[in-house]
């Protein structure tokens, strides 16, 4: 008797595994399973809660419910979460305002000066409780000097668009602000205790690059913003160049006495939502490689590099899951739609050019990759064997979307883009190739 061949798995199925994958990754990361455990206990004095990024609204919501059922009364809590538009959602007795990201707006400016406000009303017995995650750099926004939001605009605008690392652009920001780069502990420095519970949304989990570190020292320098914008030659304004030029505006460094009452605690990171989609990929009889949770670069480079190994894999018969983390960049060169998971997804089709057996997702976990910076903007795209003949057939040219930066058009088209909608949390990139 001779064994029954070994089914060949749908497309469909594969497809609907990608999504259960990318499911878990972000599950794992939300605040619902992270962040209770964490809150401290009650304090003598009032509790001032201040929330900001793409989970800023689901933590603070979380938090305010906890310490309600503790019986604590309402008149003692305090707060302001600032979250992506879209990304709100009621928080009881903390206010909630959805403002710009990437690029920050006036919403955010009003919201950050009152949480600025509200951190420095907060006294010896008060507990200032800090929920950060990725996007709060551009949900707290507060111009420093002279430099004016529109300003402001044009430099996160200039930034983006010159391929620069999240830790550049949060350096830059850092120097230009008011409530990054430790300033915000500066503002509570009366408080009895500042505690910062954040989700990290940054390769290596650096404390001074989520969220820019409004309350942690800043280990980046005048010197470091001057460099990167002349690196990357972003066009200065006078105001800008003013306060990278002035010594009096150097940020906090450890041992300043602002940081003396206050504590940073990381409570879900990216490697964390690889492993669930590793676990994942396990049961459903993938063979889990991971390839980094911190991975950094081009898109387009870095998904070359992956279909080259992918058919490596291939070749020698094994049936794995290859999942990587981390925040690719995309140097702007086209006038097209799109953001770095698509390119990605659009590079590595090009690369594998429909070889069998390989099919992939490449999404950012906050829902969202790159766009107009809406909420309805697609987080990524998936691509399998068919992908090239079918945008062929569609009229389409990978190539050229590719040159163009214009992802987004070409995924909508063939019905590939990747659109669960706002997770209300971020840990950055979840791509998974599944081979064999």
């Amino acid at each position: 008797m001779t064994d029954a061949p070994a089914r060949e798995t749908a497309p469909s199925e594969v497809r609907a595994l990608l999504l259960r994958l990318l499911d878990a990754g972000v599950t794992a990361a939300h605040p619902r399973g992270c962040l209770v455990p964490h809150l401290p206990p009650v304090p003598a004095g009032r509790l001032v809660i201040l929330g900001a990024g793409k989970a800023g609204a689901s933590m603070a919501a979380l938090a305010e419910q906890h310490y309600r059922a503790l019986g604590v009364d309402p008149s003692r809590i305090a707060g302001l979460a600032v979250a992506r538009h879209g990304y709100g959602e009621p928080a009881g007795v903390i206010e909630v305002v959805e403002a710009g990201h990437p690029v920050p707006d006036e919403a955010g400016i009003a919201a950050t000066q009152r949480a600025l406000d509200l951190a420095a009303s907060a006294g010896p017995d008060d507990l200032v409780l800090v929920l950060l995650s990725g996007g709060g750099s551009a949900n707290w926004i507060a111009p420093a000097g002279a430099l004016t939001l529109t300003e402001k605009q044009g430099i996160t605008r200039a930034l983006l668009r010159s391929g620069a690392a999240i830790d550049e652009i949060n350096c830059v920001r850092k120097h230009l602000s008011r409530i990054k780069g430790g300033r915000l502990a500066g503002a509570a420095r009366n408080a009895g205790r500042i505690l910062t519970l954040a989700i990290s949304d940054v390769p290596r989990d650096d404390p001074a690059v989520i969220a820019s570190g409004p309350t942690v020292p800043d280990p980046t320098t005048l010197a470091d913003a001057r460099a990167i914008c002349a690196r990357r030659g972003i066009p200065l304004p006078a105001s800008a160049e003013a306060l990278l030029n002035d010594p009096a505006n150097e940020s906090p460094k450890p041992g300043d006495p602002a940081f003396a009452h206050s504590e940073f605690r990381i409570i879900a990171r990216p490697v964390d939502a690889l492993n669930a989609a590793s676990a994942a990929a396990d049961a459903a009889g993938y063979e889990p490689v991971l390839l980094g949770a911190d991975l950094e670069g081009e898109a387009r480079e870095v998904a070359a590099a992956h279909a080259a190994l992918a058919r490596e894999m291939k070749a020698a018969g094994r049936k794995v899951a290859l999942i990587s983390g981390g925040e690719l960049t995309v140097t702007i060169r086209g006038e097209g739609q799109g953001g770095p998971n698509q390119e990605y997804a659009l590079a590595l089709a090009l690369a594998l050019d429909g070889a069998p057996g390989i099919s992939a997702l490449s999404a950012d976990t906050d829902g969202t990759d790159g766009g107009r910076g809406e909420a309805t903007d697609p987080a990524g795209a998936m691509i399998d064997p068919t992908t090239l003949a079918r945008a062929a057939a569609a009229g389409l040219d990978a190539r050229a979307s590719l040159g163009e930066n214009d992802s987004t058009p070409f995924f909508d088209r063939i019905g590939d883009l990747v659109r669960p909608g706002p997770t209300r949390t971020n840990v950055n990139d979840l791509r998974i190739i599944l081979v064999g």
